[in-house]
């Protein structure tokens, strides 16, 4: 379940996220786009996005269609708690630790931004949109 997501209770917890369909999105190249747009104006440097890649925050993010406001959102995450503890991280500052969380929002963001063009033109190329059918029916 997304971090800042509420279940209704008119719902009953039946919400779908549609994770698999922007899954799918974001394998046929929205991710890429966003990350190459992030990486030209992210303030990381390499260390900085090798421990992001190592901690495998870049997999962790988590992008889904909110049901009960009907539109499409992301969390991003954030360093773990124990980065003083960690060998890749123990030579950084809270400064340091601060600025990649910012960087993973804007990268959140951006693909975000992404993601909303792709179904904006998926929108355009068909009749079906998402609709009720269960993820691997919609569409036929």
């Amino acid at each position: 379940m997304p971090r800042e997501f509420e279940w209704q209770e008119e719902t009953l917890g039946s919400e779908d996220f549609y994770r698999e369909d922007l899954e799918n999105l974001l394998q046929e190249g929205a991710w890429q786009e966003g990350f190459n747009e992030w990486a030209d104006y992210t303030d990381l440097d390499e260390e900085q996005v090798r421990v992001v890649n190592d901690h495998g925050l870049f997999q962790a993010f988590d992008f889904y269609w909110d049901p009960t406001h009907d539109r499409l959102r992301f969390d991003a995450p954030t360093v773990p708690d124990d980065w003083q503890k960690r060998d890749t991280t123990e030579s950084f500052d809270s400064s340091t630790i601060s600025l990649i969380d910012s960087e993973l929002q804007d990268l959140g963001r951006a693909v975000h931004e992404t993601l909303e063009d792709y179904l904006e033109r998926d929108e355009e190329a068909s009749d079906y949109g998402w609709g009720d059918a269960p993820f691997g029916q919609r569409g036929e």
